[in-house]
């Protein structure tokens, strides 16, 4: 069922949201987190993994983080895949990915600055 506008009040805040959405996708912060889309990966699940991500930082309250999405990596066996680099540049190419990952990589790696090594693509 769709939401009626009812009161200035309902507009700030879809355009609050919209703007929290848009602003992940564009601005550079201090990690990028690429989501492989290309066909082996939209087909394997990458599209529920980019919206599990962005559902994931923004319970973790996690502003820090630019969302983009590629093509394919050419690991099409490790799909779905995201690659995270950080600060410093270095990166980290995470496969097989589902929510329970997902969930993981956020909790240990971004907010915690570990890398969840058993999800990494050696």
């Amino acid at each position: 069922m769709e939401k009626r506008i009812k009161t200035p009040g309902d507009l700030k805040t879809i355009r609050e949201k919209v703007k929290a959405e848009i602003d992940v996708r564009l601005g550079r912060k201090e990690i990028l987190i690429t989501v492989h889309m290309g066909t082996c990966g939209i087909a394997a699940g990458a599209r529920d993994i980019l919206s599990c991500l962005m559902e994931e930082l923004h319970k973790a309250s996690i502003d820090y983080v630019t969302l983009k999405q590629s093509g394919c990596l050419g690991l099409c066996d490790k799909e779905p895949m995201m690659t995270l680099t950080d600060k410093d540049g270095k990166e980290f190419v995470y496969g097989k990915l589902d929510k329970n990952r997902i969930h993981e990589i956020v909790v240990g790696h971004v907010a915690g600055g570990k890398p969840v090594s058993e999800y990494l693509v050696k």
